[in-house]
């Protein structure tokens, strides 16, 4: 697992999305960020509650130069059908995340111990990347529990445009 720093720049990252089509991280950059949303997968219920309340908030993020994507380890016929029966109108969702990448990432990999998990998937992540490509924040789950709030990434985004906050942690 690599050590991401903030202020320094991210792994590439590009992944196919539901729908058709692709991602890549700043192809197209934003105004102020990329909010990268890793989830577990179609099989996390906490992640169909955390993905509707984020879906919901697409338009609040995009009104602050805010580009979102949630993304999985998932295979295309896993994150269609998340897509479908969770009721995600609004975000993107990527899937085929390798499990190297995921790595590549920070994140935690964790083996199937039900039927209906992946045999490997990663655990949740949330990244938000400046549209130079480097590291603003990140925050990193090793279980499916304890997760942040959107609102609160929202008030947070706020007050890093309106101080010019610069990001923290940055030592290493």
């Amino acid at each position: 697992m690599s050590r991401l720093t903030p202020g320094k720049p991210v792994p590439a990252l590009s992944v196919a999305t539901t729908g058709g089509g692709s991602w890549t991280l700043n192809a197209t950059p934003p105004e102020t960020f990329t909010l990268i949303e890793v989830y577990r997968g179609q099989h996390c219920p906490r992640c169909k509650t955390h993905l509707l309340d984020l879906d919901h908030k697409i338009a609040r993020f995009n009104e602050r130069g805010v580009d979102v994507i949630a993304l999985s380890t998932d295979p295309q016929d896993r994150a269609e059908a998340a897509k479908a029966e969770w009721g995600l109108g609004n975000l993107t969702l990527g899937y085929g995340l390798g499990i190297e990448a995921a790595r590549d990432w920070g994140l935690y990999i964790s083996t199937a111990i039900a039927d209906k998990e992946t045999r490997q998937f990663s655990e949740p992540g949330m990244f938000l990347v400046r549209p130079d490509g480097t590291l603003y924040s990140l925050v990193i789950h090793t279980t499916p529990f304890h997760r942040h709030h959107f609102a609160d990434v929202l008030e947070a985004v706020d007050m890093i445009r309106a101080r010019n906050y610069p990001p923290r942690g940055d030592q290493g």
